[in-house]
């Protein structure tokens, strides 16, 4: 288990769709390993392989003193809509108010190949929502409106860490690590 670095916006993997996973290995229960130690480390409610350079649908959360995983998640969103509060481990100290449905109902597996239900609302259902985000490729600013956007973009720009080169990062043994690494 190792703490990893965080991938900022402007990553490019941050923006490529990742492949499910087929394998349920000693490699991917270290990877549910190290997304957990970084997750809990920075801290966040949630983090997703590709924010640490690994291009598999697998992500990890810590909401309400719940800590979980996910593997290949499959969600069904309510109705109902949340507006709140957000923000990412990529896009450090800048929180916007982004619409999410109010619950989710993720399937998927554990790091077993064990299938699993999540049913969550509120902060749950946003981090659930958020993380399978980091998955397609979606980043959350790109759920905000216009306006909200372009102040998204404008505070990235005058951010300390935007522009930085890419932190040195070790290959993944993951089959489909980033080739960005």
């Amino acid at each position: 288990m190792a703490i990893q670095p965080i991938r900022l916006f402007g990553d490019p993997v941050l923006r490529t769709p990742a492949a499910a996973v087929e394998t349920y290995d000693k490699e991917l229960r270290k990877l549910v390993a190290d997304l957990t130690d970084t997750m809990q480390n920075a801290p966040g409610a949630g983090l997703a392989a590709p924010q640490i350079g690994v291009l598999l649908r697998v992500f990890t959360y810590w909401v309400e003193d719940e800590l979980g995983h996910l593997i290949n998640p499959e969600l069904v969103l309510s109705d109902e809509i949340q507006d709140g509060e957000e923000g990412c481990l990529s896009l450090p100290e800048l929180a916007f108010d982004t619409k999410r449905a109010l619950s989710v109902v993720a399937r998927g597996m554990n790091m077993h190949g064990e299938p699993i239900v999540i049913e969550g609302s509120d902060l749950l259902a946003r981090c659930v929502q958020h993380e399978t985000d980091h998955l397609d490729g979606i980043m959350f600013i790109d759920r905000l409106d216009p306006q909200a956007r372009r102040e998204a973009m404008r505070l990235v720009r005058e951010s300390e860490w935007f522009g930085n080169p890419a932190p040195t990062v070790q290959l993944s043994p993951h089959a489909l690590s980033a080739r960005w690494l």
